[in-house]
């Protein structure tokens, strides 16, 4: 009976974590990187003090909102890179699933990687590294792409270092050419999801030098 009881607790706490987590989904779609712990409080019907009860702080709960969001995402690209098509098409389809993701939910992407850009009077809150918190998020998408890269890919004897090598260098270029697109929107997403998969695909190594120019 004890068991159960302890099982009755664990489950209802796990309820409320997720109803909570939702309620702060809710008003960072509405905010972006304004949202603030008060008003995610006010959304989940609580009182703030509980809500850092849940999860100890901005940083606590910001984590536990990126491990929700970063586990779909990677769950979609696993998808797209493991489709039945060929590989440049597969390359498309993983670049095109984040752009698209980042595009759908414009105002999470900027709380998540960019929470600095909200209104700082709303809630000062000096201990929130910026940095600190967003960088694991890439470094999580980079080693999990290095995992398919290594599955998927014979590289040889080194395979091991160049997926590690190449699967951040590929998430770290999602993330520049995103963040910069999403901000200037300066031409269709389809369009860059073909010139980020030409840089893939060796346009650069096949490119001649302009004339007079010291090559590259």
């Amino acid at each position: 009976m004890e068991i159960s009881h302890r099982d009755d607790q664990r489950q209802a706490a796990q309820r409320r974590r997720r109803e909570l987590l939702e309620a702060a989904d809710r008003v960072v779609l509405r905010d972006g990187p304004d949202a603030s712990m008060n008003a995610i409080a006010a959304e989940a019907g609580i009182t703030k003090p509980i809500l850092y009860r849940h999860f100890g702080d901005k940083g606590g709960l910001y984590r536990a909102l990126a491990e929700r969001h970063t586990d779909a995402l990677l769950s979609a690209l696993r998808t797209a890179l493991d489709a039945p098509s060929e590989r440049r098409e597969r390359v498309e389809a993983t670049l095109d699933t984040y752009l698209a993701a980042i595009e759908a939910r414009p105002q999470v992407y900027r709380f998540l990687m960019h929470p600095a850009d909200g209104d700082q009077h709303i809630e000062p809150d000096p201990g929130f590294d910026v940095g600190r918190h967003s960088t694991p998020l890439l470094r999580r998408m980079g080693e999990e792409l290095a995992e398919v890269i290594i599955e998927r890919v014979d590289l040889g004897s080194d395979g091991a270092e160049l997926a590690r090598a190449w699967g951040h260098g590929i998430v770290g270029m999602m993330y520049a050419a995103g963040d910069w697109w999403l901000r200037e929107r300066p031409f269709p997403r389809a369009q860059l999801v073909r010139h980020l998969t030409d840089l893939l695909w060796g346009r650069l190594a096949q490119a001649g030098d302009r004339d007079g120019g010291p090559g590259f």
